[in-house]
């Protein structure tokens, strides 16, 4: 066959190339994909949240300190709020006290974040001095009081405690935890370091079930 003579293969042969070369290319953008969806939603995933989402608003509400100031939770727009929700004659509260308290020590250098309690408690003498004696310190994060729930039961719907409630720097609801967790967890610094950047893991979490576009990566991550 002479050298201007062509194969009746070769157009055969190129588009078995193209489409092997397609194949490639596809299966290195879906394991990339994958790979980012993992990086993106692990710390949602190993962390359970009872509530996950990303369209829920927290509600506002002002209330004083132990010191006597008022504080509102639009105060902290702009800042990442780990927002806990407790009461002295709660154990499980009491024993993750210790762990709020390292959580706050760990994220101190991040400036946009803040770790914020409201106790239920009559009066802040009361909060103060069960906290002290739980930490044998003073607590490093900012105590609230709520004496009459009006606003962690009125406003948040909690009537069992612990709760704590990831919010993002624009106020949106991200995460709710229901009951005690090892908050010093580096899962727990991972999430809140993921939201302070502003991205977020599309799943959403109902009853601490996986629903949504990204269920399937938390089965993956969970082993399920």
């Amino acid at each position: 066959m002479s050298s201007d003579e062509k194969s009746p293969l070769a157009p055969v042969a190129h588009l078995a190339f193209v489409l092997a070369a397609a194949v490639g290319v596809y299966a290195f953008v879906s394991v990339a994909k994958e790979g980012e969806a993992r990086r993106r939603c692990s710390a949602t995933c190993l962390l359970h949240p009872n509530y996950a989402g990303y369209e829920k608003k927290a509600p506002d509400f002002k209330l004083k300190d132990t010191k006597g100031h008022e504080v509102s939770l639009d105060s902290y727009r702009g800042k990442v709020v780990v927002l806990n929700f407790w009461t002295r004659t709660c154990g499980p509260c009491m024993e993750e006290m210790p762990e709020i308290a390292d959580l706050a020590r760990i994220l101190k250098s991040k400036d946009d974040v803040a770790v914020v309690t409201v106790s239920t408690d009559d009066t802040a003498e009361e909060a103060g001095s069960v906290l002290k004696a739980v930490l044998k310190e003073e607590p490093p994060f900012t105590v609230l009081i709520d004496p009459d729930a009006k606003n962690v039961t009125g406003k948040y719907g909690t009537t069992l405690y612990p709760e704590t409630w990831v919010i993002d720097k624009n106020g949106v609801i991200r995460a709710r935890f229901d009951g005690a967790r090892e908050w010093s967890n580096a899962a727990v610094v991972q999430l809140v370091d993921q939201i302070r950047s502003g991205g977020y893991c599309e799943v959403q979490a109902r009853d601490g079930k996986f629903v949504g576009k990204e269920a399937t990566v938390c089965e993956s991550i969970n082993g399920g």
